[in-house]
Parts: C-alpha cells; structure tokens; sequence
C-alpha cells in the first residue's frame, strides 16, 4: 500500500487503518514521517476500488494545529458509520516540551495529548475541522487504540486508555475507559472504566475491540506486567451490556498484542496478533464466535520478520520492554477489516529502523 523512502519524511510508514465505504470502495489511513516519534508526523490517505489491489496516491487533508499549538498527528481511524464518515485522531502536543520523545525514558509519562475528530461527506477528500473531544484532566494524557465503536443501541463508544503525564514520576495506575455518544459524536458522557489493575501492576495495553452481530462486545488486551517487565498472552473479555460490565479476563494462550479483529456476520470472529517475542511474525486465526476458541489449525502467517532483516539489514538493538520500546518496534499493529466479498483484508507496518512499509493481506474464511 505505501513503501518508505530512505532519508526523507516519507522512510517510515506506521499505524494503518482502513474502512470500507457505502459504495464498497477502500478507505486507508495511516503515518508517515522521517522516524516513528517526529514532529514532522503527517497523515496520509489512500482509496482503492478493487478490494485493495490497486490504491490511489495519497493525500494529506488534516491539520497539525490544534486551538494555536503546533503538534504531530499520531494516528488516525476513519470509521463508516451508516451514512456518516468519521476520522478520529491521536494528537500529540509538540509545544509543551520542545524536542522531547513521546515517552519520557524514566517517569513512563507522556507528552500531552488529545482526541479529536472530523467528518466528510464525501468519501472522505475533504472534512471538517478537526474538533477536540472532551475530557477530564484526571486521566492524563489520552491514548486512542480502538475505531469508534458503533453500538446496537445506536450509541457510539470510544476506547480511551490513561497515562501519566510526562514528568509524573509516581506509580502508573493504567486503565481503560469507554466514553459513550448518543447525538452521533455532539457530545460525550463522563469516563466509565472498563477494565483496570487496581494494584497497579499489570497494565491494559493497546486493547482492540469489536461488536458480534448479536450486539456483544469482546475485547483482546495487551497485557503487560510492570513488575516483571514482561509480556503475558492476549487476555478476552466480553461485555452483554455495551461495556458496563464484563466477563473475567480470559488467557487465549496467545502472544502478545493483539490486532483489530473482524466480525463476519455469521458470527465468526477473525483476530491477528504480532507475536514479537518469540516467533517475531504477524499472524491470524479463526474463531467461530466470540467466546469460542481459536483453534491453532485455522492460524496463518502474514508476516515474518526474519525474512525482512534478510533483505535489509538494520542496527536496530534488542527490545525488552516499557513505553520507550514501542517508538522502536519496526513492524506490527495488524488491523483487520471484512471486505464486501465476505474475505478478510489485513494491514500492518513492517521494515528496519531507516524504513517501514505498510503492507496487507487478504484471507478468504
């Protein structure tokens, strides 16, 4: 979908995302920039009317200006909702610790940050003005890992995890809330925590949620622990009530982050995951449901990281763990989407530190 280009603020391609539009056609966001954390940040859009065989050059639509202050678009998510277009965004403040990297090294804060969003009505070549969604200042700096969820109620639900801000060097109690629209996105209600270590130790990372065709909701955590600086298996929770109350976590026996999964409208369930400890490769399975397991027959590898360093060589170091690591990591955050032919499309990034590429590909269930 887009290759970088060595040495220019094009050579690293990060974070994809994609919708499928009313009319059927492709809508892909994703980043660009000359590292993974720079100022120089940009969101790029792609379309493609053949299932994403072909995609069209990009485009730069969006603002990095938010209310005066200069910053850099971390991520972006268009999601089709019935007959309305919307681009969430994570925005880092880029003014209020000139230079600094997202993550402080040693507190584990982060530099300040916001949730916005935009409409378009047409397809999304022009949108509105970026609008700052509100929210308590108790949370920290906002972290958006999830599209905005379209509810069977009609609501709308939006994932939001907490951080600390940047030089806040006491304990880190991370959680997740949902905060919920019923006027399409006007206005929002005050934070419910969806899931959270009271203790402090284990953190609910990079959590990816879905709606089955029966209105559930499941999500598949990232679960880190802070004391032991390691990764765990992808824990599942579902939820019968649109995130007010949830099942007990439940170990899929998988590592280690796990990737937007697809609801098929049979019920069938498809999530892919970036194994980065141990096999170092993006893979997907199948699961009947959304409580059923997914069995390791069904499994796939989309991506191998081996056969990348074979071909470009990088300097890159070990990884081991913590909020600095991730501005690292050369490929991952696999984001799924059903296509209107019933299959399942894929994207991810993958490359060497000088270069990252946004790949995809497509799975027939």
């Amino acid at each position: 979908m887009n290759r970088g280009v060595v040495g220019t603020n094009r050579a690293i391609s990060t974070f994809p995302k994609v919708t499928v539009l009313n009319d059927g056609t492709l809508l892909a966001a994703y980043k660009v920039g000359p590292t993974k954390d720079s100022e120089k940040a940009d969101i790029e859009l792609r379309w493609s009317d053949d299932l994403g065989e072909t995609w069209t050059e990009p485009t730069t639509p969006f603002s990095s200006m938010i209310d005066g202050k200069r910053g850099s678009l971390w991520m972006a998510c268009p999601s089709q909702l019935s007959s309305r277009l919307l681009m969430t965004a994570l925005w880092v403040d880029r003014e209020s610790y000139p230079g600094k990297p997202l993550f402080h090294p040693e507190t584990e804060g982060c530099l300040p940050m916001s949730i916005l969003l935009a409409e378009s009505g047409d397809d999304g070549h022009t949108w509105s003005p970026w609008k700052v969604v509100p929210l308590p200042s108790e949370l920290g700096p906002p972290s958006l890992t999830s599209p905005l969820l379209q509810l069977a109620s009609g609501k709308m639900a939006l994932s939001i995890e907490t951080n600390k801000t940047y030089l806040d060097a006491s304990r880190w109690y991370q959680r997740v809330v949902y905060i919920y629209s019923e006027d399409e996105g006007e206005t929002w209600s005050a934070p419910f925590t969806v899931s959270e270590d009271p203790t402090g130790r284990m953190y609910n990372w990079d959590q990816r949620a879905g709606v089955a065709p029966d209105g559930r909701l499941v999500t598949f955590t990232w679960y880190f622990d802070s004391q032991t600086d390691t990764y765990r298996n992808i824990q599942r929770r579902i939820s019968p009530d649109e995130g007010r109350t949830w099942t007990a976590p439940e170990d899929l026996g998988i590592k280690d982050q796990a990737g937007r999964p697809s609801m098929l409208p049979d019920g069938r369930i498809v999530i892919p995951w970036v194994d980065r400890f141990g096999t170092q490769s993006i893979r997907a399975r199948l699961a009947q449901t959304i409580d059923e397991p997914f069995l390791s027959e069904t499994e796939v590898i989309l991506y191998d990281h081996a056969a990348t360093i074979r071909r470009y060589p990088s300097s890159a170091g070990p990884m081991e763990g913590g909020l600095e690591d991730m501005t690292r990591w050369t490929y991952g955050l696999p984001f799924s989407v059903v296509l209107p032919n019933g299959e399942i499309l894929i994207v991810y990034y993958s490359g060497i530190t000088e270069r990252m590429d946004v790949e995809w590909g497509r799975l027939s269930c």
